[in-house]
């Protein structure tokens, strides 16, 4: 039995992994029936890449970077029946991506089998079952969106971005900031500088890519996996973060403190694979330029609600 115990398992629905939007398209307004005929005729098709390919083809690259173990694992999720994945499949060999497990449910919910494959990050386009996930907290989760136009992808290095509050961090403070106002917050978090935050959905993630830093072949600040946080947040409230990062012995290459600027041009700079933020204000533009998810509050969250 393999062990994952040092390895980071990404589990990505076919749709997020390729452009599979016309086949959608045609599910919904066909049906199964030709949506299946029509995939059986294409199944020797390759297919395009999808928002977060780049993502994918990079964490794999990190895997010829240790000699001790398998850094990354990525499961193709689908709703897929096995006969319909035929050219999900095909396309992953064709690409010659080091895939080699996939999950194909016929239908039924790709979220009841994210703990039984041992995932700690999920990337889907499917909303009801990112908001599963998160619910669960078996995982991190999020909601891809559309790809950017013209992103050049690195390809010797992984960059992956985080939001701070209700992502890394619980929605805590951001609940004082949404229901106090901004002095409120500041005074909150300068009091409590001392106090580590705690995990939001992302925390978990964040320690274990943090961990796989350590596991690769050089120090940890020459690593090709790049760590940021771009975050909302500024002086006096950036010290709880920081703290709160030694706390938890994490390792971030790059942390930037916006205080309400926009995130998009420090995403473009730092290119990140990826973005995740719970906000639409901040996507709606980072997603431009950049793959990027959509983390939702969970569902018992006040968030939620407002």
């Amino acid at each position: 039995m393999p062990d994952f115990t040092n390895t980071l398992i990404v589990g990505i629905s076919s749709r997020t992994l390729f452009d599979l939007e016309e086949e959608d398209k045609l599910f919904k307004e066909k049906g199964i029936s030709e949506y299946r005929k029509v995939q059986r005729e294409k199944e020797n098709e390759e297919l395009k890449p999808g928002t977060a390919f780049h993502l994918v083809q990079a964490l794999l690259n990190l895997n010829k970077l240790s000699t001790s173990n398998r850094l990354v694992e990525v499961i193709v999720m689908s709703s897929n029946s096995p006969e319909t994945g035929v050219r999900v499949l095909n396309s992953i060999n064709t690409l010659k991506l080091d895939i080699t497990r996939s999950a194909f449910t016929g239908g039924e919910k790709i979220s009841s089998y994210i703990e039984a494959f041992q995932v700690d990050l999920f990337l889907s386009k499917s909303e009801e079952d990112v908001q599963e996930v998160i619910d669960s907290k078996t995982a991190a989760a999020a909601l891809i969106l559309e790809p950017p136009t013209n992103f050049l992808s690195e390809k010797d290095t992984v960059r992956i971005a985080f939001d701070a509050d209700a992502v890394l961090f619980s929605d805590e403070s951001e609940q004082i900031y949404k229901s106090q106002g901004m002095d409120a917050f500041h005074k909150n978090e300068s009091d409590n500088e001392n106090i580590p935050l705690k995990e939001g959905p992302h925390g978990k993630l964040l320690k274990t890519l943090s961990k796989i830093q350590q596991y690769m072949d050089t120090t940890i600040e020459l690593t090709p996996l790049r760590l940021a946080i771009v975050t909302a947040r500024n002086s006096p409230s950036h010290m709880r973060v920081i703290k709160t990062l030694r706390e938890w012995d994490v390792y971030v290459d790059e942390a930037f403190f916006l205080g309400g600027m926009p995130k998009d041009k420090i995403l473009k700079a730092f290119n990140a694979h990826i973005f995740f933020d719970d906000q639409d204000v901040h996507l709606d533009e980072a997603k431009k330029v950049v793959p990027s998810g959509k983390v939702p509050y969970s569902s018992d969250s006040p968030l939620k609600k407002k």
